[in-house]
């Protein structure tokens, strides 16, 4: 059944049209709240908690634009909100990342390149987490969600050119915080 219909048979009133509704975008939204989070509980939790915000305006859908970007729309406010709440603007340290990144000591190529891998993606994360939540969010509905500028626009209710400078200042900031250790240990902590 298309997606349209699907939407017109739940502001209906149908449960099982609404219930397809949520498992066709159900990892996608906790995805980005998980993302965001980086709280399996809390991102389940706000999962459910858009959820039941679209379920409630569902009748106030008009499809002047994707459902999906109208949910992720409500997503992102919730995490937002949540974030808002939490008062997360944490700052890492270098002490916490080098205790928590330790060093290799296997001969396996495959292992090491694996787990240096694993190591940087890691420390990307933890600077994404102590950015502010305006530029989380943003980064994380590019380059983790992998939305387009158009999509991002949409759910975020800004302009593509807004999207554009947004990501860009992020970005900044990020390599700004990444920078003190991109040179430790020889590069080893080079994100490619």
């Amino acid at each position: 059944m298309e997606e349209k219909e699907l939407i017109r048979l739940a502001q209906e009133g149908s449960q099982q049209a609404f219930s397809v509704l949520v498992q066709n975008h159900q990892n996608r939204v906790f995805n980005l709240a998980l993302s965001l989070t980086r709280n399996r509980e809390a991102a389940d939790d706000l999962t459910q908690e858009a959820f039941i915000k679209a379920y409630l305006a569902l009748p106030k859908f008009r499809f002047r634009a994707e459902f999906g970007t109208w949910l992720y729309r409500i997503a992102v406010n919730q995490v937002k909100d949540y974030l808002r709440k939490m008062g997360r603007r944490r700052e890492v340290s270098l002490e916490t990342v080098n205790e928590q990144e330790g060093h290799f000591e296997t001969d396996e190529g495959n292992r090491e390149k694996e787990a240096l891998q694993e190591r940087r993606r890691r420390l990307v994360h933890q600077v994404l987490w102590s950015l502010p939540p305006k530029h989380q969010v943003i980064l994380s509905l590019r380059d983790i969600q992998g939305y387009s500028y158009e999509e991002i626009a949409m759910i975020l209710k800004i302009s593509v050119g807004t999207v554009d400078s947004r990501l860009h200042r992020a970005r900044i900031l990020l390599r700004k915080k990444l920078a003190p250790f991109l040179s430790q240990e020889g590069g080893l902590y080079e994100v490619s």
